[in-house]
């Protein structure tokens, strides 16, 4: 899709959380090609932890993060498969206000000509919470690569036609 040249580019303020029982900031590969990707497309990086899969300290930080001015946007890495542990999506669905099921499921298409049927696996999930957009991607490089690349680089750019996310910001908390 085209980005119209002759608008102004907004930056959007990204959080990033890394959710994993085995990494720390060392290992965080997936949570480093997001950030690379985020700062090389132009957005800052509001804050950047790293969580155990536990979904009530899961909650708490997207609240904090939902409830400060400095963030317009969270990407959480992690935690989006089916076993026991996995639990960002009920993490998320746990604070959205409205989901958007039509990420969840441009990513599993787009992540199909990459990793064929194994893309069932992924329970990536989005969602408005308070005025913040909430994107949950799976833990792998590959998988953020998908997601930045192939929705949320343009998505999340002001110029992009015909619609984007960042367009709708100001009006997230209409009623």
């Amino acid at each position: 899709m085209p980005i119209d040249q002759s608008l102004p580019f907004l930056p959007v303020r990204i959080a990033v959380l890394t959710v994993s029982d085995t990494r720390g900031l060392a290992e965080d590969r997936s949570g480093d090609t997001l950030v690379a990707r985020l700062e090389e497309a132009g957005h800052v990086l509001a804050d950047r932890l790293i969580l155990r899969d536990d979904a009530d300290a899961i909650v708490a930080q997207l609240h904090a993060w939902i409830e400060d001015a400095a963030v317009d946007c969270i990407i959480t890495t992690g935690g989006t498969g089916v076993t026991g542990r996995d639990v960002t999506p009920e993490a998320v669905e746990r604070v959205a206000d409205k989901m958007i099921p039509g990420f969840g499921e441009l990513f599993r298409w787009l992540s199909f000509k990459t990793i064929g049927t194994s893309t069932v696996q992924s329970r990536a999930c989005a969602c408005v919470a308070r005025g913040t957009y909430i994107f949950a991607l799976p833990g792998s490089t590959g998988a953020v690569k998908d997601g930045w690349d192939g929705i949320l680089r343009d998505q999340l750019d002001s110029r992009h036609r015909p619609c984007n996310f960042v367009e709708l910001m100001p009006r997230l908390t209409e009623r």
